[in-house]
């Protein structure tokens, strides 16, 4: 008796296209996810935080420091900032499972950048982890493979620079007596191979972001782009943004009151 053939399914046929309930169901996860996502502590923060004084556009800045309303029908997908702050709990409790005391480790450690004149002008943030034994100030960066081979190469840019050693200053006025700062890039795919970018922490560096912070708050003042629009023109954007992600991009606008751009190569 011969034996029986057997022979894989062909997959010579196209997937079919997707329909009825699982798209109605895929629409509503989705909106659920970018509701939830969008009333996020961090997501309805309207105080500007460490993560922002590095921004590298200066139009951005100002649009936050007035509290300006962001573009009307944004749409920014939250996916990578939800998985961020999912890896960012899963790290916290890691080391706090290590040190449950917090003899060693401070985790999601609040402090205070600088005081403002007012409450609502505080700096303030939430350092990822502080490790008291080294004086290492910790920052999770969760990113995709093409940013983490720039990261690499070439280390990380101004803002998260910035960011780091706003934090270290912020563990200094806490008490504590930071010595580094440490950027902890974790890939977004699924390898895990990480790459930790780690200087020395320079307070003058920190410093240097905020009295750039002053001057556009200055400029604000003197110009007063809330009654004279056309001044918005005068706080300009850069090649560095990350316009994409921008709450205020508006691809075409033409009126920088109701919203920018992005940045225009001439």
């Amino acid at each position: 008796m011969a034996s029986p053939t057997f022979a894989q399914p062909s997959n010579a046929t196209a997937a079919p296209t997707e329909t009825g309930a699982g798209v109605r169901l895929a629409q509503m996860i989705r909106n659920l996810i970018i509701t939830t996502a969008n009333d996020a502590p961090r997501s309805v923060q309207r105080r500007i935080g460490p993560s922002e004084v590095g921004n590298p556009c200066t139009r951005a800045l100002a649009y936050k420091l007035l509290d300006w309303p962001e573009a009307p029908g944004a749409d920014r997908d939250p996916w990578a900032s939800v998985q961020g702050t999912a890896v960012h709990a899963w790290m916290a409790e890691l080391f706090e499972k290590r040190d449950p005391r917090g003899e060693r480790y401070l985790v999601e450690q609040r402090v205070t950048v600088r005081k403002g004149i007012t409450e609502a002008a505080d700096i303030t943030g939430s350092a990822d982890l502080y490790d008291r034994a080294t004086g290492t100030v910790f920052d999770w960066k969760i990113t995709g493979t093409s940013s983490l081979a720039k990261y690499r190469a070439k280390g990380p840019g101004d803002q998260y620079r910035i960011q780091a050693n706003l934090y270290g200053l912020g563990m200094r006025n806490a008490g504590e007596q930071p010595r580094r700062v440490a950027i902890v890039f974790l890939p977004r795919h699924h390898v895990l191979d990480p790459f930790v970018w780690v200087d020395d922490f320079r307070p003058d560096v920190a410093e240097t972001a905020l009295a750039r912070l002053d001057t556009i708050r200055e400029q604000i003042l003197r110009t007063d782009p809330e009654a004279n629009p056309a001044a918005w023109s005068a706080f300009p954007t850069s090649p560095d943004a990350k316009c994409f992600f921008c709450p205020w991009r508006r691809p075409d606008s033409t009126d920088l009151a109701l919203g920018c751009p992005g940045h225009q190569t001439t």
